[in-house]
């Protein structure tokens, strides 16, 4: 059963410069950069049937290229830090395509996601790391020049079960067409 989720890839040459941010925090497990993406809609464990039917359905996004940008870090967890990430610019043309794949799973069945999109690169897990240290960390590199690259497709991403992080495989790409 695959687990599935959208999302825009980070094209190579943001990758190593997000991987270059890598290394100096206690607890931190760094994600490879080959790994880096920005999830637009989790989907979970499904069934070789409903996958297929969500990689059909993709297909019918109509949608314009548009311009991501790479911001500055940040952590998730407050006093308990469980992720340093990248931030995303939440552009509108990135919301509203973050927004229609959300509506196309409801439609399927799956429950609504939970959490409020926050768009984002995960550069690493952390694992009993302390809220002091990351904020150290942030202090230090946590500001770096803005970051832009044309997103010209949204893919279907597929991972074993894990603790997170990858492998992620491109099970399908669907192009954002002028």
């Amino acid at each position: 059963m695959p687990r599935l989720f959208t999302g825009l890839e980070i094209p190579a040459e943001i990758g190593q410069s997000l991987s270059n941010l890598r290394g100096g925090l206690p607890g931190a497990r760094w994600i490879d950069p080959e790994n880096y993406h920005v999830t637009l809609r989790f989907i979970g464990d499904i069934d070789g049937v409903s996958a297929n039917e969500i990689a059909s359905m993709l297909f019918r996004v109509d949608r314009k290229p548009f311009e991501v940008k790479v911001q500055g870090l940040t952590s998730f967890g407050g006093r308990k830090p469980r992720a340093v990430v990248a931030t995303i610019a939440p552009s509108k043309p990135l919301m509203d395509l973050q927004a229609e794949l959300e509506r196309m799973m409801q439609r399927i069945g799956l429950d609504p996601e939970g959490r409020k999109f926050i768009p984002h690169v995960t550069l690493a897990r952390l694992h009993d790391a302390s809220d002091r240290d990351v904020a150290d960390y942030l202090s230090i590199r946590g500001y770096f020049p803005s970051k832009a690259f044309t997103a010209e497709r949204f893919v279907l991403f597929s991972s074993r079960a894990s603790t997170g992080g990858g492998p992620y495989v491109v099970e399908d790409a669907y192009e954002l067409c002028e």
